[in-house]
């Protein structure tokens, strides 16, 4: 007899990683449905109704929707009989254990997609956290760090937790779309500018984009026709970060909140570069994976996975955190040197190659089984 598991998601527009489990889940052993608390519609929607699951979407804009939203999640649980219930990010989390606790669903799992950020930005929200941790009796960390926090951080204990890395289709990122990049190519590089540096991240303080402006800033002095390209480019820290994109020559960058081509723009790239704030703030970094199986050159501070899988003139180069200049020689030693580049990147992509979709897969497979 198939287990019915239901996904509880919230405030998601795309989501690959979401797109690919629906896709390859075993239909066969597993019936898979989604509960989506969004303010409207989504792209995931759309691709989860196209490939004929059962969506159901609460409408959820604010804390102000947790009550409703937790009756209408457990009416859905019970008239579904739901055997395991798997939440991903926090309100769901939140909302979506308890309304499975108050239905009796026996396997409530969540899936833990930060580490220190609320101990670090907000430390009273913690307490939600170990509230979440409780509720669930299965927790999955993403990397070895989220696992570290969730015991030595918030109590909770070892055999409750089972680290599945992230999982992608590495093939979508390492085969080249020639008509797509092309695309891509005019639509942000129109006047063929180059070296093309990438940086795809939110524009929060804990990404580190604010020391990349400042190293770019000293390369177009060597580079001038040089380019920054911004994605995500939303976030708490955006005042911060336009006021330092203010000290470079307006046709130097562009910065564009989404791009629905997620695994071609990697190809538009010269150097891609991802610099979170400290080695605990990133919980995971897929752009990390991304970059290296897209065979594009990593510049990168450790952090989340990154801890466990890079190495430094390997495949990729390390910078310590919170520096500028630092990066600035690492994006000098990268675009000055075509063999490291040609080593960094062929060694990238075996390590990439860990990370395939299939292992992920399986492991859900069998924490939904147990």
């Amino acid at each position: 007899m198939k287990k019915k598991v239901t996904y509880i998601i919230s405030n998601i527009d795309k989501a690959l990683s979401f797109e690919w489990i629906a896709e390859e889940i075993n239909t066969t052993k597993i019936e898979l449905n989604f509960i989506l608390l969004n303010n409207g519609n989504s792209i995931l929607e759309d691709h989860l109704r196209k490939l004929k699951f059962i969506v159901y979407r609460i409408n959820y804009s604010s804390k102000k929707n947790i009550p409703i939203s937790i009756i209408k999640i457990i009416n859905f649980l019970l008239k579904n009989k739901t055997d395991v219930v798997h939440t991903h990010l926090f309100d769901a989390s939140l909302v979506g254990l308890i309304a499975a606790k108050l239905a009796g669903v026996k396997k409530r799992i969540y899936t833990r997609h930060y580490s220190t950020y609320h101990h670090k930005y907000f430390p009273k929200a913690v307490k939600w956290d170990k509230f979440i941790n409780g509720l669930a009796t299965d927790i999955i960390a993403i990397s070895n760090n989220v696992f570290s926090v969730l015991v030595n951080n918030e109590g909770v204990a070892p055999k409750k937790i089972t680290i599945i890395n992230h999982g992608f289709k590495l093939s979508n990122f390492e085969i080249i779309n020639e008509p797509i990049v092309t695309r891509l190519k005019a639509r942000y590089n129109p006047h063929n500018r180059t070296p093309v540096i990438g940086v795809i991240s939110r524009f929060t303080e804990l990404k580190g984009i604010q020391f990349i402006i400042p190293a770019f800033k000293k390369v177009l002095i060597k580079y001038p026709d040089a380019l920054l390209l911004l994605f995500n480019a939303e976030g708490d820290h955006k005042n911060e970060i336009n006021k330092l994109l203010t000290e470079l020559p307006p046709n130097s960058y562009k910065t564009t909140n989404f791009e629905n081509e997620i695994t071609s723009i990697y190809h538009i790239f010269d150097v891609f570069i991802h610099v979170p704030i400290n080695d605990s703030i990133e919980a995971f970094g897929q752009t990390y994976i991304e970059a290296m199986a897209s065979k594009t050159p990593l510049i990168a501070t450790r952090s989340g996975i990154a801890n466990e899988i890079l190495t430094d003139k390997q495949n990729s180069i390390i910078v310590p955190h919170k520096n500028s200049e630092a990066i600035y020689e690492a994006i000098e030693l990268v675009l000055s040197s075509p063999e490291l580049k040609n080593n960094l990147t062929s060694n990238a992509l075996i390590t990439a190659k860990s990370f395939e979709l299939n292992n992920m897969i399986k492991k859900l497979e069998t924490l939904y089984l147990q």
